[in-house]
């Protein structure tokens, strides 16, 4: 069970780094032509997708970084190893896109009031190009893994390829009508779109970061299916938390009779059986008492036998 807990999260650095190395030059080479092709055609739309892809490229960046770090092994000061630095990164991730979202709308009002011509040819073309580059990335991030730094930088990507395509259509109809408001309008919707599948990840992240219960872990049910070990009284004095966005903790107190170690031996393999079939939780700190707890500041025990094990 040890050589599971902890070989978890070491065989998936090779892939979703290659796919990283291929996604920041790409994004890159893109960065260059919606630039120089938001100056030329006046476009903000265009602009916008340059800032959109500018985050990209630095979350691409961060999330290649936090793959190495992540997979480095546990040592005497990081005991759980560096499995929170994609979360770190991801969350950082997001608050950078919240803020980009929010100069995207501020940009956007300005032009409205004000619209200037938009060259709508240019713009549309470079954008079925962008279209095209970020669908790639995104289905290959989308394949590579699905822990919660390549799930931001794969929003990241799926954002890009849905405003992008916005972008054409913004193009298009400007070519039909004229309308050069249309392009600061799009760019309102770009916003919106980065302001949405960013939040969703901070929240997420935040948690992670503030030793929440992981999203779908529901205490009562974990501490009713410990319950049903022949052997265990009570649990309490229970928590779980995510040391990355796929691996969990839990410490809990349990009570048993007044047994002999190799009795609640049995009990303990059955417990940490449990919780790794029926909630995929590696890391486990379990305490045994048969002595009423008085709950204060925690649990404490006065006197009695205890077992404390670790993993």
């Amino acid at each position: 069970m040890h050589a599971h807990a902890h070989g978890h999260d070491h065989g998936h650095g090779q892939q979703p780094a290659r796919v990283l190395k291929i996604s920041i030059f790409a994004t890159l080479g893109y960065i260059v032509l919606l630039l120089a092709a938001g100056l030329r055609a006046h476009s903000l739309a265009l602009i916008s997708e340059a800032g959109h892809n500018v985050s990209d490229f630095l979350a691409l960046l961060l999330s290649l970084a936090a793959v190495y770090i992540q997979t480095r092994p546990p040592s005497s000061t990081k005991t759980y190893g560096y499995q929170r630095a994609g979360v770190l990164v991801a969350f950082l991730n997001s608050g950078a896109l919240v803020l980009l979202s929010f100069w995207i709308f501020y940009e956007a009002f300005e032009r409205l009031q004000r619209p200037q011509p938009v060259v709508g040819e240019l713009m549309a073309g470079v954008a079925a190009a962008g279209v095209v580059m970020n669908g790639a990335i995104a289905w290959m991030l989308w394949r590579s893994g699905r822990d919660v730094n390549l799930r931001s930088a794969f929003m990241h990507m799926l954002g890009d390829t849905l405003s992008t395509a916005a972008v054409i259509a913004g193009g298009a109809a400007i070519i039909a009508t004229g309308r050069h408001w249309i392009d600061p309008a799009i760019s309102v919707g770009i916003g919106a779109v980065v302001l949405w599948s960013s939040l969703g990840i901070l929240r997420e992240t935040a948690n992670i970061l503030l030793e929440g219960t992981p999203r779908g872990m529901d205490l009562d049910g974990i501490a009713g299916v410990l319950r049903t070990v022949e052997g265990v009284q009570d649990v309490h004095d229970l928590h779980v938390w995510s040391l990355g966005s796929e691996s969990h903790a839990l410490s809990c107190h349990i009570t048993i009779a007044d047994i002999p170690p190799s009795a609640s031996e049995r009990i303990l393999r059955e417990v940490k059986d449990r919780l790794l079939h029926s909630f995929h939780i590696h890391h486990t700190t379990i305490q045994f008492e048969h002595l009423v707890c008085d709950v204060a500041h925690g649990c404490v025990v006065p006197v009695g036998a205890e077992e404390q094990r670790m993993q």
